[in-house]
């Protein structure tokens, strides 16, 4: 792993009895979209990667998570979104959960956004309309249900509630966007309040736990900006305004001891930000790395992620771009192994070397059709790809 992120709190311990290669949540067990999987090869026939399992789970950008070896994910389909819980290996249906949830015809392709957190038994899911649930992993029973905005007056962003709720000790924590709390933290047994904190602008991305002197802190990167904010209390700590046309800031924020990542499109840009405890001050700032909502990673001091259309590579200490690649479209990567997991927007999975080097492909085959724009996930020998339109593909790249 990354040297520079390996202090950033181990994040909490949230995945500290699962197997290493399972991926519980948004970007992984350490939230920074890096596997510690090593068991797998990019050494492919040329017909490319043994397929698995095919299947479609409706339309949505909802990626996917392994945990126990049950694959948990979501879709929109006839207006209801559908959390399916699979087997991981076969892609075969160990329980579904459906509940009304009209598409709105102005949201793209449609359908949830969010994708599923797993803590121990319990599955937490969020709808783009509010709806969130509570599930027990096994079996896809209701434990608990609330709605955003009937229960907690939350106020619907204009492309929906897309960042996924976050698990971290006792809490379930997500921003809402209400007047009187920005973010929320509810008992994650039962749902009940804990906290919350600030008014207005919920955000498109997921927050970003970590620790800073010893403290539990928390990044959204909202509306309005970055706002760190204490993780047991909701009390904010520092801000930092981005504004960003549409009030679209969708990623999450990447975190290396005391600085902060963050990055918008719509032609605003990134920054780097350093955090003293009570304050945000930029290091820098630049229009080279516009990440619209898909996520950069962090290795080895190097920043990998899509400048809108560009897969680029920038110095994660100067701001300085080091190479750019085209012809990936929009793409989404992940990181294992020192190697990038590319799902490009046409359908291609592609593997490359996570080097400042150069762009240096070492693999690519078809897996999918239509636009995509969902993460992929490694996870126990096989990467999953899913479209916008809901095909879920899963492959296997077991090392013989």
């Amino acid at each position: 792993m990354n040297k520079i992120t390996i202090g950033f709190a181990l994040v909490y311990a949230v995945a500290q009895s699962a197997p290493a290669a399972d991926w519980l949540q948004w970007r992984g067990p350490t939230r920074d979209g890096i596997s510690a999987e090593t068991t797998w090869s990019a050494q492919w026939p040329a017909s490319g990667p043994a397929q698995h399992w095919k299947l479609n789970v409706g339309t949505g950008c909802s990626s996917v998570v392994v945990a126990q070896g049950r694959l948990f994910t979501m879709g929109n389909s006839n207006d209801t979104d559908t959390v399916y819980g699979l087997d991981a290996a076969s892609g075969q249906a160990l329980w579904k959960y459906a509940y009304p949830c009209p598409l709105d015809p102005h949201l793209f392709e449609g359908g949830p956004g969010a994708t599923p957190t797993v803590d121990g038994d319990h599955v937490y899911t969020l709808s783009r309309a509010g709806q969130l649930h509570c599930l027990q992993a096994a079996t896809g029973k209701v434990l608990w249900a609330k709605q955003l905005v009937r229960d907690f007056g939350g106020k619907v962003p204009t492309w929906g509630y897309t960042g996924s709720p976050i698990a971290l000790d006792n809490k379930l924590i997500f921003d809402l966007g209400a007047p009187d709390a920005a973010t929320i933290a509810l008992d994650k047994l039962t749902g009940n309040v804990l906290w919350k904190s600030g008014g207005k602008g919920a955000s498109y991305g997921t927050l970003m736990p970590f620790t800073h002197a010893g403290k539990a802190c928390l990044a959204s990167f909202n509306a309005f900006g970055l706002i760190v904010r204490d993780a047991a209390t909701g009390q904010e700590l520092a801000r930092y305004p981005w504004k960003t046309n549409y009030d679209i800031n969708a990623t999450t924020p990447i975190i290396a001891g005391d600085k902060i990542f963050i990055s918008s499109g719509y032609n605003h840009g990134s920054a780097l930000l350093q955090f003293s405890g009570d304050k945000l001050t930029a290091l820098w700032e630049t229009k080279k790395m516009r990440n619209h909502f898909n996520s950069c990673v962090l290795w080895q001091n190097h920043l990998y992620g899509f400048d809108m259309e560009t897969l680029t590579c920038m110095n994660f200490a100067t701001g300085e771009v080091v190479w750019k690649q085209t012809g990936l479209g929009k793409g989404s990567l992940m990181l294992a192994d020192g190697k990038l997991i590319i799902q490009a927007e046409r359908g291609d999975l592609v593997i490359a070397a996570a080097s400042p080097v150069a762009f240096q492909e070492i693999a690519r085959t078809k897996v999918l059709n239509g636009r995509c724009w969902v993460v992929p996930v490694l996870a126990n020998g096989r990467i999953y790809c899913k479209n916008n339109l809901g095909d879920l593909v899963c492959v296997s790249v077991t090392k013989k």
